[in-house]
């Protein structure tokens, strides 16, 4: 075959499937050759030129801005959306970011945990359509709701709405998130239906977090489930910038340990390093900060956020100093407790 009769024959190939949009063994059938030749034309066209394949970005996709956040935080996997710097506004947009994200990605029998006072899982619940076909899944409530009237109502909501959407079955936790003290939350995590809630943590393959910043959130204000103005200032003192579950940490991701630790009913710091998949929702400029200190610690692997708060967290200097993250992607725990040495 000459050179000139090669030419003309990948064009020939290159605009069969590219163009006419006929599969590789119906081009096989057509012209009389193999389909590994076809196949080997195929990928020769790309090399030499002849096929060059592009993908249009939509203004509202931001690839660069994942893929980035990616590399600079270790992160499993970041979704970012188009929003302006409105909080309510972002609130929603992530909400149903979160949605599709759950939608696409949840695996049979997973096991999710859900926390209780964040606006954005919320919206997540409220964007998401029911699933097609029951996958086994169990929802489990990994911070307490029980609080100011409509507390537990919140809560409840959140947690069974999950379930009925994925066909699966809730567990709640029937306790408040903070309680006034270490012993009350010893009697508490000795009741029944509170053990059936934490039994389930250390099976958690998929958790669901807001990130929370050191003032709480209207939500979870009133939700009577917050430490007092001192206990507050203590955090802040000691250096605190964000929480996830009420479990704190500072600007480089480490815990910020004090005896209010003693009075959260939820997941802990250990049993949520184990979780397989912990995905932050959040965004906006009153949490950067708090984000950029769970990214450095390596305390959520997926991310959702938006478009501004990526482009602040990627400014220089600002994904320096992880020292968790190491930690975190080398005690991974599959869902059958198996760890794993990488993402």
């Amino acid at each position: 075959m000459t050179r000139f009769d090669e030419l003309r024959l990948l064009v020939k190939v290159a605009r069969m499937y590219y163009q006419h949009g006929l599969r590789q063994a119906e081009i096989t059938e057509r012209l009389n050759v193999h389909q590994s030749t076809v196949s080997r034309l195929l990928k020769r066209a790309q090399k030499e030129g002849i096929v060059r394949i592009t993908v249009s970005v939509p203004p509202s996709a931001h690839p660069d801005l994942e893929e980035a956040l990616q590399a600079a935080y270790g992160l499993r996997e970041a979704i970012v959306v188009d929003s302006i710097e409105d909080e309510e506004q972002i609130v929603r947009d992530l909400g149903a970011a979160a949605a599709f994200y759950v939608e696409t990605t949840l695996r049979p029998a997973e096991v999710v945990g859900i926390s209780s006072w964040s606006a954005a899982l919320l919206a997540m619940v409220e964007a998401m359509r029911p699933t097609i076909r029951p996958r086994g899944a169990q929802v489990v409530q990994i911070l307490g709701g029980v609080g100011n009237p409509g507390a537990e109502e919140h809560a409840t909501h959140l947690t069974r709405r999950l379930a009925n959407l994925v066909a699966g079955t809730a567990t709640l936790l029937p306790a408040p998130g903070v309680v006034g003290s270490a012993e009350a939350r010893r009697v508490l995590l000795g009741d029944r239906f509170v053990q059936e809630a934490t039994a389930l943590f250390a099976d958690v393959t998929l958790a669901l977090v807001g990130v929370g910043t050191i003032e709480p959130s209207k939500m979870l204000a009133a939700s009577g489930n917050v430490f007092s103005p001192q206990e507050l200032d203590m955090l802040r003192a000691r250096g605190a910038v964000g929480d996830i579950c009420l479990r704190f940490f500072d600007a480089a991701g480490a815990p910020v340990s004090t005896p209010l630790d003693d009075r959260v009913i939820g997941i802990d710091r250990a049993e949520l390093r184990r979780v397989d998949r912990v995905v932050g929702i959040a965004g906006g400029l009153r949490k950067t900060a708090a984000i950029r200190g769970a990214l450095r610690g390596g305390l959520v692997n997926v991310l959702i956020t938006d478009r501004g708060t990526a482009e602040r967290l990627l400014q220089p200097g600002e994904a320096e100093a992880r020292p968790a993250l190491r930690r975190r992607r080398a005690g991974r725990r599959t869902p059958r407790g198996r760890t794993r040495t990488g993402r």
